[in-house]
């Protein structure tokens, strides 16, 4: 067994996709259309058999309060791994991304919180040994 795809609930696919493969660097896995909304994923261009992430609309009622409880206490909504989280946030920095929370140290990891601009904060975290 291996995890296939996970989620992602956003405001506009459009705009997610485009920030997801243009500012963070994931490449488009499937993309089909499907009535208004589209199947579509994204996954690490290195590791294109890899754990998908699916960029779903916010469409069940549930999803929005959900999602703006989460942002609204910082919460992240998942968390992406990184080698340098410092270099990633001034790289991500330079192409416009809003960060709530700067490279912290935290015991054995650094995090940073960027928000993606669909309605969700993502983790950076680097692990530290």
């Amino acid at each position: 067994m291996k995890l296939q795809t996970v989620s992602v609930f956003v405001d506009d696919q459009q705009r997610a996709v485009e920030f997801y493969t243009e500012r963070l660097g994931f490449a488009v896995a499937a993309d089909v259309p499907l009535g208004e909304h589209r199947w579509l994923t994204v996954v690490d261009p290195e590791l294109p058999g890899g754990t998908q992430l699916s960029l779903e609309p916010k469409g069940h009622p549930a999803v929005g309060p959900f999602t703006e409880a989460l942002a609204a206490d910082g919460i992240p909504f998942l968390q992406l791994g990184v080698d340098d989280v410092q270099a990633e946030y001034e790289r991500l920095v330079g192409l416009g991304v809003t960060f709530t929370q700067p490279p912290t140290a935290m015991g054995p990891v650094i995090v940073a919180v960027l928000d993606d601009g669909c309605g969700n904060l993502l983790q950076l975290a680097q692990f530290v040994s």
